[in-house]
Parts: C-alpha cells; sequence; structure tokens
C-alpha cells in the first residue's frame, strides 16, 4: 500500500516539470522503504502461521534449554531451578508449563536431535532475523543464570547460532552485550549508577558501542536495539505471548544502559 501511495504522489508531485515517470519511481522507492518499516507492526503473516511459528518458538526455545542443560554431560538441579525460574518468570499457564518441563527432558535425552531442531525452526521462523536472535538471546540469558559460562554451554550455544545464521564473531558480539545488559536488571536510576566506572564500560557493551561513539551513534544502536526487542514487532512475526514478557524486560535493560550513557555524557 505504501508504495501504490507514495509512487502515485511522486508522479503527480513531478507531472508538471515532466518528469511524472521520474517522481514515481522515486515514490516507488520510498513506499517500500516505509512498507519494510512498518513490516514488524502490521502482520505480514496469516493468523495460522503465526500459530504454526508461535509453537515452533515455544517448542524449540525449552528443548534447546535442555540441551543446553545436557551440554556438559549431566542436569544438575541448580540448571533444573533455573529452568523453572524462567517458566515462573514467564508466567506460563498450567498446561504450557507442562509441555515446557516435558520439552526440557526431551532436549536433555540423548537421543534429542539438534540438527533437525534447528532445520524445523529456520524453515518455518528462518525469514524473522529479530525471532532467530530473540531465541539466541534468550539461550545464552539462561546458560549465564548461574553467573558463569561454561566451556560446554559455549560450545552448544555457538553451534545453535551457526544453525541460525550467525558467525562466531557476532556470536561473541551478542555474548558480551547480553552479558552487559543482565547487570542491568536491579533496579534504581541512572544517577545512582553514574559513579561506577565499571557500569558505565557495560553500559557501552550492552548497546554495543564504546565511549568513542558520538552521541548520534550511541542513540542509533540504542533505537536498533530497543526495535529489534520491541515487543510489538515480536509479537507480529510470531512469538508466543507467554515469551513477551522476557522480551519486555530486556528492553528495559537496554533503556537503562542507554539512561546511564546519556546521564554520563551531561
Amino acid at each position: 500500500m505504501g508504495k501504490i501511495v507514495a509512487g502515485a504522489l511522486g508522479f503527480f508531485i513531478l507531472e508538471p516539470l515532466g518528469l511524472g515517470p521520474l517522481g514515481a519511481l522515486i515514490g516507488l522507492y520510498i513506499g517500500h522503504q516505509f512498507d519494510r518499516g512498518l513490516g514488524g507492526f502490521i502482520n505480514p503473516i496469516s493468523a495460522e502461521e503465526q500459530q504454526r511459528i508461535g509453537a515452533c518458538y515455544f517448542q524449540t526455545t525449552f528443548s534447546l534449554l535442555g540441551y543446553l542443560a545436557k551440554s556438559d554431560g549431566r542436569v544438575s538441579k541448580a540448571e533444573i531451578a533455573q529452568a523453572e525460574a524462567l517458566m515462573a518468570n514467564m508466567g506460563l499457564a498450567s498446561e504450557h508449563r507442562l509441555e515446557a518441563i516435558e520439552l526440557f527432558k526431551a532436549g536433555a535425552q540423548s537421543d534429542f536431535s539438534l540438527e533437525r531442531t534447528m532445520q524445523r525452526f529456520v524453515g518455518l521462523c528462518g525469514r524473522h532475523n529479530n525471532l532467530k536472535q530473540s531465541l539466541l538471546n534468550y539461550l545464552i540469558s539462561l546458560a549465564l543464570a548461574d553467573g558463569e559460562l561454561h566451556s560446554a554451554e559455549y560450545q552448544a550455544l555457538q553451534k545453535i547460532a551457526a544453525y541460525l545464521g550467525f558467525s562466531k564473531r557476532l556470536f561473541d558480539k551478542f555474548l558480551e552485550m547480553i552479558m552487559a545488559q543482565s547487570q542491568f536488571r536491579a533496579s534504581g536510576s541512572a544517577s545512582d549508577r553514574a559513579s561506577s566506572a565499571g557500569q558505565l564500560n557495560a553500559a557501552y557493551k550492552a548497546l554495543g558501542v564504546s565511549a568513542s561513539n558520538s552521541d548520534a551513534e550511541v542513540k542509533k544502536a540504542y533505537r536498533k536495539l530497543l526495535s529489534e526487542n520491541h515487543p510489538d514487532k515480536l509479537i507480529g512475526q510470531g512469538m508466543p505471548d507467554d515469551m513477551i514478557k522476557l522480551a519486555t524486560e530486556r528492553t528495559q535493560e537496554i533503556r537503562k544502559a542507554y539512561e546511564l550513557i546519556v546521564a554520563s555524557r551531561k
């Protein structure tokens, strides 16, 4: 719709100058960019496809959590407790909670096929880059829940990232950003945290920028991250309602990091 409207406007605006066709082309391009920008907010998929994507996302997430927990050879009580805490934080309905537990157990089995699981997810959800990245974000967050990332967990996460199409360099970047973002989970104002040089350094890492970046570059990185994790956009791409709370919490962490940087630069 954006292409049609912008193309027509471009034609009529430049037609008096004899440049109607050129105006139409310019309008079509602008309209195309506009349509792309609204893609996450105007649902581009049918309700049926959205339901299939949501079910696949849910199933993949919890089976991979089990796979991650078993990556070092055994599932510890602490890892089970972390998975249960995640389910509680999500506020899963009782039937979804039972399903999540069974998926977690299945992912921890020796016959679990990571390849088949990832092929199914990419085949159904692969065209939505935000869903792929949010899946990896959740898995990294759980792996870091005990305060450290074990070697076996790192290798398992890197393998999952490769199936999702992310290079090792990009995976390491995501890992650094999420580790930094997790430091902003606690409440408190930006002014309360501004005195800590370590927190300020973490804030820059949380946004994927550095102190040498300009205000405009920092703001651009901040807005990009908010857009990628925007709950409305993720819902429009098929993310289950049960999992939106986690996306909302991530945007809050990103916002706190940005507020600290802004306060420190005044």
